[in-house]
């Protein structure tokens, strides 16, 4: 099944076979959607992806967060949803000191964290896994956290494309903050730039049909180098 625009209380999809996944319900055998979005079809399982609206944590969702206060037993951190991510001591890979938090990561620091609870006192996060840790440079800027699946592709199809086209390493957090990496500001910038028409035509279906398209009108790297620089960590 073709990605398509759905809108709540539509037919998705007819069938025995297909299971209802985000976003949507089985009844009588007949796929409706909840929400408006984009209809997607995996293995017959059948989600919407929404178009629009707040980051919702989920665990085990990897993110990028900035560091807001310091306490004495760790960091708060904005993740971009309608709470704040604690990081407690316990979940840095290296023994800290109380007294030395500030050193290991202070207020404005930003870093690539993952979720693994979330309950009554709120969203914990932690920094004990591959590919976590904090930011110290690249490129970080933010898109809606509606549009990351879009950005990620079937099976990581599309970030593998802006990746190999722009010889970058990029880290997409399920938040819709987006670190970009490159041996040059003008690579980081293609990338950027890639990303963004992938946001702003998201709707389509053949996206990657079409980014394939953009870049091939866009291959040279020669990027003004004073543009968008304030998103340079």
């Amino acid at each position: 099944m073709e990605r398509k625009s759905i809108i709540p209380g539509e037919i998705v999809v007819e069938g025995e076979d297909y299971l209802p996944g985000e976003g949507t319900e089985k009844r009588d055998n007949k796929i409706y959607s909840l929400r408006y979005g984009l209809a997607e079809e995996t293995n017959k399982l059948i989600k919407i992806i929404p178009l629009s609206g707040v980051y919702e944590p989920r665990r085990g969702n990897v993110v990028i967060g900035k560091v807001e206060m310091l306490t004495h037993n760790g960091w708060v951190m904005n993740i971009g949803s309608s709470e704040n991510g604690f990081l407690p001591l316990a979940e840095v890979p290296r023994y800290v000191n109380k007294d030395e938090i500030a050193e290991v990561m202070d207020i404005g620091d930003l870093a690539i964290v993952k979720i693994f609870s979330i309950n009554s006192r709120g969203i914990d996060v932690t920094l004990k896994s591959r590919g976590l840790g904090k930011i110290d440079d690249g490129l970080v800027f933010e898109i809606n956290s509606n549009k990351v699946p879009r950005v990620i592709g079937k099976e990581g199809s599309m970030i593998k494309l802006i990746k190999d086209e722009t010889k970058t390493n990029i880290t997409v957090g399920q938040n819709g903050k987006i670190l970009i990496n490159g041996e040059k500001i003008e690579d980081e910038l293609l990338a950027k730039r890639a990303i963004e028409h992938i946001v702003e035509k998201s709707f389509i279906s053949g996206l990657t049909e079409e980014v394939t398209k953009w870049f091939k009108e866009n291959a040279s790297r020669d990027v003004p180098q004073n543009k968008e620089l304030e998103g340079k960590k």
